[in-house]
């Protein structure tokens, strides 16, 4: 006797369809399973066989030999417990599987027969639907999750009696799952609770998070404790671009197989904001494990990745951000396979100018030079190279505090980002680019020529200041953007000499008149 149904694996952020192949044979009672398969999923045997048993399901001893394919590709996870129910019972005939192959089964087994959610349905759904297949069965508490995809069928299951009912009478498959939400629900609204109206003074911190958030630029805030970076960094979503409906499915879907997705909204409609702690490790930033799952950088995706203290990070840790800066993705290499996951991001990072948080104002600052040269110090030339705006902080007075007068409110500021996108976008369009900061060496030369007068001085500027050629590249593409919120076609005299001006911070801080510079780099 034979049976075969589909289930649905997890391959870092995609789907992978599995078939589950069950014989049942005369011969010494068996229970075996064959396939690359993880711990989890080797002991699904004694899941599946207590629970089909605890939901009066009898079986003759017999050999059974359950198969996952493809055998090449590791299997893992707890999901495919129902799959290998649903095919044990197609095997001893106690449904006819061969009415089920263009479903896929997905679900934890509980030793009752009650049927657990599991994490990644929604790129597993995704897939199914690439893949042909027009119904899917899923635990009820995903039921939500799942029916985000259109154009298939979600079924939701409580326990193995209900799946068999179900698969003996085709007729309830319409009815179930009623009083669900549509196949079509969100997306959500997007709601904060913070707003830029709350941040009194700092107009050019201000200034400098629109610039950078209208171009996806990256930005690091440098300034005493207390003035305010935390609080600027924290609403940045709230002035963000919209997310496209492929945006937000993307962004769910690493949510999703994080099992961080919230049960009343199955589904990330804004923009994601990631802060994690100074003492956060390589493989928590970057993703990993036995089985490879996403980390912060692929979490923030399409969002805000913000660093808070960054030279209290790890030397280790702030160098790992060289590459996905660049790449846009996090490319993870085990014996097992190669793993890919996304960390398009805008990097926000924040950081005092010494240990005590005072310099250069030598009256406060107690600071030695080799103790701000070490602290400094973990911020590289390559990462300071990667940040298109450094923006400088200052403490607020105690009338603008109390000054009765709100600041610029987030939807005005979102309003004039919203704008400037809009002008993004029907310049790149056509190209795999979206923003002025993914723009290509030959894109510079088309959308960031200069005049004469504005040639000249950036010569004078790079030459002084030793640019590298990615600073250089930079301070185009973050004029670019300011010029765009002018609503200039040409970048003029005064969108350079702001877009400098973000860079002038490099030669106050990490190379002062003094002799103040970063271990390593010392002439």
């Amino acid at each position: 006797m034979f049976g075969k149904v589909c289930g649905i694996g997890l391959l870092g952020v995609e789907g992978c369809l599995v078939h589950v192949e069950v014989d049942v044979q005369d011969g010494l009672p068996a229970f075996i399973m064959v396939g690359a398969l993880a711990p989890e999923v080797r002991e699904a045997q004694d899941r599946v066989r207590t629970a089909l048993r605890n939901a009066d399901f009898r079986f003759p001893p017999k050999k059974v030999t359950v198969n996952l394919s493809p055998a090449d590709v590791r299997k893992s996870g707890t999901g495919f417990d129902l799959a290998i129910a649903a095919a044990v019972l197609g095997a001893y005939g106690m449904v006819a599987w061969r009415e089920f192959e263009d479903a896929v089964f997905l679900g934890e087994l509980g030793l009752d027969g009650r049927i657990k959610p599991v994490r990644g349905v929604l790129p597993m759904v995704m897939e199914a639907r690439r893949r042909g297949k027009r119904r899917c069965y899923l635990p009820e508490e995903n039921v939500r999750e799942g029916r985000v995809i259109p154009d298939i069928e979600i079924t939701g299951v409580a326990d193995i009696p209900g799946l068999v009912s179900q698969l003996r009478c085709p007729g309830k498959k319409a009815a179930a799952g009623k009083g669900q939400p549509p196949a079509s629900a969100g997306p959500f609204p997007e709601t904060y609770d913070v707003d830029y109206e709350d941040l009194q003074g700092q107009a050019l911190m201000r200034r400098a998070t629109e610039v950078a958030v209208a171009g996806r630029h990256n930005l690091l805030y440098i300034g005493p404790a207390g003035t305010g970076k935390t609080m600027a960094a924290k609403r940045i979503p709230t002035i963000m671009p919209s997310c496209s409906r492929e945006e937000q499915l993307e962004i769910t879907k690493i949510y999703s197989i994080c099992g961080l997705l919230p049960k009343e909204q199955p589904f990330m409609s804004g923009r994601p904001f990631r802060s994690p702690h100074h003492s956060v490790t390589v493989q928590a930033l970057t993703g990993g494990g036995r089985d490879p799952s996403p980390g912060e950088m692929s979490l923030a995706s399409g969002g805000v990745l913000f660093l808070d203290e960054l030279p209290e990070f790890s030397k280790q840790v702030i160098e790992t951000l060289r590459q996905p800066l660049e790449s846009r993705s996090v490319v993870l290499s085990r014996v097992c396979g190669r793993y890919e996951f996304p960390a398009d991001f805008m990097l926000v990072a924040a950081a005092n100018p010494c240990p005590c948080g005072h310099y250069p104002d030598r009256n406060r600052c107690r600071c030695s030079e080799a103790q701000i040269r070490r602290y400094l110090g973990k911020i590289s030339k390559p990462i300071l190279d990667r940040i298109d705006i450094c923006t400088e902080t200052s403490p607020v007075g105690f009338d603008e505090l109390k000054g009765g007068k709100k600041a610029e409110s987030s939807a005005r500021i979102r309003a004039r980002v919203e704008a400037v996108r809009q002008i993004q976008k029907r310049r790149f369009a056509g190209r795999k680019i979206g923003f002025n900061s993914q723009m290509t060496a030959a894109d510079l030369q088309v959308f960031c020529r200069l005049k004469r007068q504005e040639e000249l001085f950036f010569r004078n500027f790079y030459q002084r200041n030793g640019l590298s050629v990615r600073a250089y590249s930079k301070i185009l593409k973050v004029a670019r953007t300011i010029a765009d919120l002018d609503g200039s076609e040409e970048i003029g005299y005064a969108h350079l000499c702001e877009a400098v001006g973000y860079r002038s911070l490099e030669a106050k801080y990490w190379k002062s008149p003094g002799g103040l510079e970063p271990e390593g780099r010392r002439p």
